[in-house]
């Protein structure tokens, strides 16, 4: 029943922005955040923020990526400004829940160089 849409993903030259989405239905999560995977690699955490507004980023993105949003309204954003091409990665939205996760469909984000 529990369903997570991401949008926002792109194309974009290194130096540039985009801003992700994610609208999930359901209510009641803990956290929400966003993960990426990039060909090769495992899933990584990329920014989570909690039911109490609490949020923590990878070291790598820190003073480039904000999330945001409101858990209890089932919406969080990623702005994601000055983008490397390592930033290259399939991006997924998760919402945690009494330990069971829900994850989105993930939207590709791809930085040229």
């Amino acid at each position: 029943q529990v369903q997570l849409v991401e949008s926002g993903g792109g194309l974009v030259q290194a130096g540039g922005s985009l801003r992700l989405s994610c609208a999930a239905s359901g209510s009641a999560f803990n956290a929400m955040g966003w993960y990426r995977q990039a060909p090769g690699k495992q899933r990584e955490l990329v920014a989570r923020i909690t039911s109490g507004g609490s949020t923590n980023y990878a070291d790598s993105v820190k003073g480039r990526f904000t999330i945001s949003g409101d858990v209890a309204k089932n919406t969080v954003y990623l702005q994601m400004n000055n983008l490397e091409p390592e930033d290259t990665a399939v991006y997924y939205c998760k919402a945690s829940r009494a330990w069971t996760a829900y994850w989105g469909q993930g939207t590709q984000v791809t930085v040229s160089s």
